[in-house]
């Protein structure tokens, strides 16, 4: 091999080496924080909300998780556990709904008492919504048996967040449920309903997304 070959050679190799640490720079510069429920004495609870559009970022129109951490409003889907324990969850939702394409996702699962509360309501294990709202999203841990139907906003709606992190004044609906957490592991969740607008079958952009509608339980002993 001639020198200018050689050279060419190290020249591509090198760049390819550059290009690689870029994006896992870039990787980890956007890889979601793992943060803590907060403990409640034996217990834990965490607070999420569930946006249309999470308004800033690589994906600024992506729907989109964030978990309140301290009163701040964390962009993250990984949370840590402990394990064995009960965790309470509050999640508000802000984005509108669509029809179910499978009547099962409208089905509360592996919650304690197999049951949600709707808005303060008693506790229902279905969610009969036959108005135009829909199901906006669901909680869902498949390897758990956990899936949790969140009800969306009225298509209708006019005071709707447009912009992450969403404040209370908008419309949304406000879900409770409680889960028993099993042993240390990490468990992955995500939304089930079809919520990536734009993609095939509606499985892609913020849905196929670590950090916006799916993530990870880390459960800790």
């Amino acid at each position: 091999m001639s020198r200018p070959m050689r050279a060419t050679a190290v020249g591509v190799v090198f760049a390819v080496f550059v290009a690689g640490v870029v994006m896992l720079f870039l990787y980890f510069l956007h890889y979601p924080p793992t943060v803590a429920a907060a403990a409640t004495g034996a217990d834990e609870e965490i607070h999420l909300q569930a946006v249309p559009a999470l308004g800033y970022g690589p994906h600024p129109t992506y729907v989109s998780y964030l978990a309140d951490i301290n009163g701040k409003w964390v962009h993250t889907t990984m949370f840590k556990l402990k394990a064995n324990t009960l965790v309470h969850f509050t999640i508000d939702q802000y984005d509108t709904g669509s029809l179910l394409r499978n009547s099962f996702m409208d089905q509360v699962e592996g919650t304690v008492d197999g049951t949600e509360v709707l808005n303060g309501g008693a506790p229902v294990r279905i969610i009969n919504d036959n108005t135009d709202n829909g199901i906006g999203h669901t909680f869902a841990v498949p390897s758990l048996g956990i899936s949790v139907p969140m009800p969306g906003i009225a298509s209708a709606a006019t005071n709707v967040c447009s912009i992450a992190p969403c404040d209370s004044s908008f419309d949304h609906n406000t879900i409770t449920f409680t889960i028993k957490t099993p042993a240390a592991g990490l468990y992955p969740w995500q939304c089930f309903v079809p919520c990536g607008l734009g993609w095939p079958t509606g499985n892609g952009g913020g849905m196929s997304t670590l950090g916006y509608m799916n993530g990870f339980l880390k459960v800790v002993a």
